[in-house]
């Protein structure tokens, strides 16, 4: 994944202050979801909601289901890192992780798309100590949300998960 070139416009900057708000990530949660998907089939990879709104890093990564063992696709923030993707799994500042997060953990092998690119494989692990509180900061310096959902996940810690070029 190249290297991130962040500078989001003042509405850009407005959109994410509104999501992380409460309501804000309430609504976002339910709905962009299922808009990044469409936006970003129907543009042939090139566009999404939340990324045109707030200017982030957009990736669509594809999990095989923990339980289920079906794939799912489902948009993330995707934090550049070298040829590595840093996801945080925030789940909005919610109590719990997100279901992409569990899905992980049990099968570490994922593809993800970006950028209108092809698909490419990545395997997964999730970050600790230092690495972990670097990309935390890293991750804070280029959504500012993160820090509120930290307050509002209740004591929980937000996994960091490393996506590392299958075959490297």
């Amino acid at each position: 994944m190249a290297e991130l070139k962040y500078q989001p416009t003042w509405w850009q900057r407005s959109g994410q202050a509104v999501a992380w708000s409460r309501p804000g990530a309430w609504l976002f949660s339910r709905t962009f979801p299922t808009m990044d998907r469409t936006l970003y089939r129907l543009s042939q990879g090139r566009i999404t909601v939340s990324s045109s709104i707030a200017g982030l890093p957009l990736v669509m990564l594809t999990t095989t289901g923990a339980k289920s063992g079906q794939p799912r696709t489902v948009p993330l923030i995707g934090i550049p890192d070298g040829n590595d993707i840093v996801l945080i799994a925030s789940n909005w500042g919610g109590a719990s992780h997100p279901a992409w997060c569990f899905n992980l953990r049990a099968h570490p092998e994922v593809t993800v798309a970006f950028y209108g690119q092809p698909a490419k494989s990545y395997v997964a692990r999730e970050a600790s100590g230092a690495e972990r509180d670097a990309y935390w900061q890293k991750a804070v310096s280029i959504y500012r949300g993160y820090d509120a959902y930290k307050q509002r996940t209740g004591g929980r810690e937000i996994p960091i998960l490393v996506l590392t070029p299958q075959g490297r």
